[in-house]
């Protein structure tokens, strides 16, 4: 692994510049635990003040990683290997044409999770928009989204059917996630809502690790071995197939450097409100 080390310009007076470190792409593309042993070694130094905030971009080997809250029967059932880590979510795919970035960054305590994940989200909402893809926040979930197209809505012919709120079903609802700036949850208004960016993130110490992953053109029929997220009811989409058009990781990657770097450092971390 021959890390590339660019630190960017046009950082807040007085705080030190985002670094970016390349890990690898395409036939350097890293293996998860190699590039997750080096997430360890980063965040060990930033925690000490021995490096500014700094983001891994990379690009991984085939691979699905389970979070913590993943349940057996979200897990392949080839028997396909599932690399189990630290982070929150459940499980999910890494792989060819999946750009992934790991921001490892030192947050004000009391640490606020949501905000943090609001901000990277912010970043790919704009990169996204960039490229001509319309993409949003859904309520209760994590990543940006794609929305299905409305469903007309029908009087049902006959019988009762009491509609409850699908929310109160939904494993996967996080409550937190909620706002102006979030979709409503889809309740059957919408066909099926595409997911372009996962997010799945820890923080220890204050200092966070994990981080993104978009998809610009990855092979996706590998996330039907899964349950991606841990979301049954939605599916999972990349750049190439919105734009039917081949968007490889080398055309993405300094738009989402761009917009992450602007997003974190004109935003202050503020501490959770107590």
């Amino acid at each position: 692994m021959t890390a590339v080390t660019t630190a960017s310009p046009g950082s807040v007076p007085g705080s030190p510049a985002l670094r970016y470190v390349h890990l690898g792409f395409g036939a350097d593309a890293v293996d998860y635990e190699e590039a997750w042993q080096e997430q360890r070694r980063v965040h060990a130094a930033r925690f000490a003040d021995e490096i500014p905030d700094t983001c891994l971009m990379l690009e991984h080997p085939p691979v699905y990683t389970a979070g913590r809250r993943t349940a057996d029967s979200e897990r392949p059932l080839d028997g396909t290997p599932v690399v189990d880590v630290d982070r929150g979510g459940k499980i999910t795919w890494h792989g060819p044409g999946q750009l992934v970035g790991y921001p490892i960054l030192k947050l004000p305590r009391p640490v606020d999770v949501i905000a943090h994940v609001r901000r990277l989200e912010e970043a790919l909402l704009r990169t996204c928009a960039e490229f001509g893809v319309e993409t949003t926040r859904v309520e209760g979930r994590s990543g940006v989204w794609v929305l299905g197209d409305p469903v007309d809505q029908r009087a049902a012919l006959g019988g009762l059917k009491l509609d409850f709120d699908p929310r109160l079903e939904d494993e996967e609802f996080d409550a937190r996630l909620n706002g102006p700036e979030y979709a409503p949850s889809n309740a059957g208004q919408r066909r099926e809502d595409r997911k372009l960016a996962a997010i799945g993130v820890r923080i220890a110490k204050g200092v966070t690790m994990h981080g993104f992953s978009l998809n610009c053109n990855p092979d996706n029929t590998w996330f039907d071995r899964i349950v991606p997220c841990g979301i049954r009811d939605a599916g999972v989409t990349s750049l190439s197939e919105e734009l039917g058009r081949d968007v490889p990781i080398s055309e993405v990657l300094p738009v989402v450097e761009r917009h992450l770097r602007d997003v974190l450092e004109s935003s202050v971390p503020l501490p959770r409100a107590i």
